[in-house]
């Protein structure tokens, strides 16, 4: 998955399983989805909250809150992305050695000064094997690469940290207009609609409240990056917005067993 000496590319780990891998119809696919995604005006987007399950599935909740950074292309050129991690158990917060992740509608250079700067925390490791197979950060990135123009990333997949421990990392990585924080998390999992629609409610009332001691293991799987971008937008005074709140029920699955998905904005 990884590959090259000098300039090492992370390739694509769930292209043609989550999202197509053909760049045609994966821009189709955008396309169709930004068109569907519900209306919303906010002023200065500084940070989004995203689910992360497959296009069919949480797309279209997705692209409501991806649709609104049209207007900020030119402006943001380096994007902070943070998920959870669902195959190594590790604690902190770990980077990549890779300088590029390769994906269908193009490679995306990772900020390498950066990286190094943040390195720099006790809780911020570098470990390739956390970011390999991991695709709670890789399904945001078609959605980045359909609405802004060229920008550079830092990835982070988050193990077992506190609120307060993310909170520093995106503190050192904050910056201006030029960069945008993205938070990858699905919401409760495996719960009958009703039930679903009952907790992804409070967690969402969580979330817009700034509360991150109201979320806990059961209410979304990135609770990590999302409690910890929670307690930095208090910080520095930002304002969270619902935009779209949905389950795989009302998109492409049944109602016996649900994961929540839930599309939140962040503004200045």
């Amino acid at each position: 998955m990884f590959s090259g000496s000098s300039s090492k590319i992370r390739r694509p780990a769930v292209a043609g399983q989550f999202y197509p891998d053909d760049p045609a119809q994966l821009n189709a696919m955008l396309e169709q989805m930004f068109e569907q995604a519900r209306p919303s005006q906010p002023s200065h987007v500084k940070a989004l909250i995203a689910p992360h399950a497959g296009f069919i599935y949480s797309g279209p909740v997705a692209a409501s809150a991806y649709q609104v950074l049209k207007p900020q292309a030119e402006q943001i050129t380096r994007v902070i992305l943070l998920g959870p991690s669902h195959r190594v158990g590790f604690y902190g917060l770990a980077t990549s050695s890779a300088t590029k992740f390769e994906m269908p509608q193009g490679d995306i250079a990772l900020d390498r000064e950066a990286i190094h700067a943040i390195r720099a925390l006790p809780q911020v490791i570098e470990n390739d094997q956390a970011h390999l197979f991991e695709h709670s950060l890789e399904v945001q990135l078609p959605f980045l690469q359909a609405v802004l123009n060229d920008f550079t990333l830092v990835p982070l997949v988050v193990g077992d940290s506190e609120p307060e421990q993310v909170a520093e990392v995106l503190e050192k990585l904050w910056g201006g207009d030029e960069t945008l924080i993205v938070i990858s998390s699905d919401l409760s999992h495996y719960n009958p609609y009703e039930v679903a629609q009952k907790q992804d409610k409070k967690t969402s009332a969580a979330i817009v409240n700034l509360q991150p001691q109201q979320i806990h293991y059961e209410d979304a799987c990135g609770r990590n990056p999302v409690n910890g971008l929670l307690v930095a937008a208090k910080q520095h005074h930002l304002s969270a917005q619902l935009v779209d709140l949905r389950n795989s029920g009302d998109t492409a699955g049944s109602h016996d067993r649900v994961v929540g998905y839930g599309a939140y904005l962040f503004t200045d």
